[in-house]
């Protein structure tokens, strides 16, 4: 199955972690790739050290949110996108969490034809999630289960600034 968290509001990444610790504990293999961050959030801190189930990478070099990507944005995005297709092709994983992909087809990182292209060879046995604001529709059509995450009020709007273990 193909699932999309998509939306303006908080807790995409959350709900996608909730799914891969379930997954875990159900003794399946994943693969937790995130695009454009380049940091490791917390979550990576307690999956790295006591998850073994769960492999990370990164596929984002540092947060350009509030700029334009620079040439290296792309050919980080499009590394990852190389990786996670051969990953794919291995069989190794039971589920594959693709953290901000939207939020790179959107910056247009790498294309949703590609993206697409993907999909459409996406073996049965793989539990695929997409996060991150801005889906497509051509995405959201592929999809077997789309929620959308929206935001009616964020402390965010109050000054209050990210919080280590709550936002990163």
């Amino acid at each position: 199955m193909i699932h999309i968290y998509t939306g303006n509001g908080k807790g995409k990444t959350t709900a996608a972690l909730g799914l891969m610790i379930r997954a875990a504990g159900a003794g399946k293999k994943i693969f937790f790739g995130q695009f454009v961050k380049g940091m490791a959030y917390s979550e990576v801190t307690i999956i790295n050290g006591q998850i073994p189930q769960i492999d990370h990478q990164l596929f984002g070099r540092k947060c350009f949110i509030k700029r334009d990507p620079e040439p290296e944005d792309y050919k980080a995005a499009q590394a990852g996108l190389h990786k996670v297709k051969e990953l794919i092709k291995s069989g190794r994983y039971d589920m594959m969490v693709l953290d901000e992909l939207n939020i790179a087809l959107y910056y247009k990182l790498f294309s949703l034809e590609e993206v697409l292209a993907m999909l459409e060879n996406l073996p049965e046995n793989i539990e695929l999630v997409i996060t991150g604001r801005y889906a497509p529709p051509e995405l959201i059509e592929k999809a077997d289960l789309v929620t959308e995450m929206k935001e009616i009020r964020h402390y965010y709007q109050n000054g209050v600034k990210a919080r280590k273990g709550i936002e990163f």
